[in-house]
């Protein structure tokens, strides 16, 4: 079929719900995300904290066991900070603004998250072992 034919095709009507009202049939909301779609956020959380990623490379990746708690906490606290200023989004427009305002705060406590920690690992002193195995070699 060409190009040609399928624009010319005509496309059907999509069926009317039994009340004959077409916006009855439909709904879309933006906002808030799903369960399903805020259990893959978090999925994705767990592949960039302990994965082979940039992030890892730079600030050290995290434990499996880690990661996963790490990830849930992120995504809720990114869900609660976006639900306390979205709210009930009234309007498409206000469900985008607060689907993009969830998303770089997810992206925000994801990179604090990995600052920390690598600011932590830096700070504890090094273990027993490794000074008792650096005198042993000047002596």
């Amino acid at each position: 079929m060409a190009t040609d034919e399928l624009a010319a095709a005509p496309v059907p009507a999509p069926a009317s719900p039994a009340g004959g009202d077409q916006s009855a049939a439909f709904s879309f909301s933006i906002w808030p995300p799903t369960q399903r779609t805020r259990d893959a956020v978090v999925r994705r959380l767990v592949e960039t904290l302990a994965g082979d990623t940039i992030l890892c490379k730079r600030y050290g990746a995290v434990p499996a066991a880690d990661a996963e708690p790490a990830a849930r906490a992120i995504e809720a606290e990114a869900f609660d900070a976006a639900a306390a200023t979205g709210g009930a989004a009234a309007s498409v427009e206000e469900g985008i603004e607060a689907l993009q305002f969830y998303s770089k705060e997810v992206s925000r406590r994801l990179l604090d998250f990995v600052k920390s920690r690598a600011a932590e690992a830096k700070a504890e002193p090094p273990s027993e072992e490794a000074p008792a195995a650096a005198e042993g070699e000047t002596a």
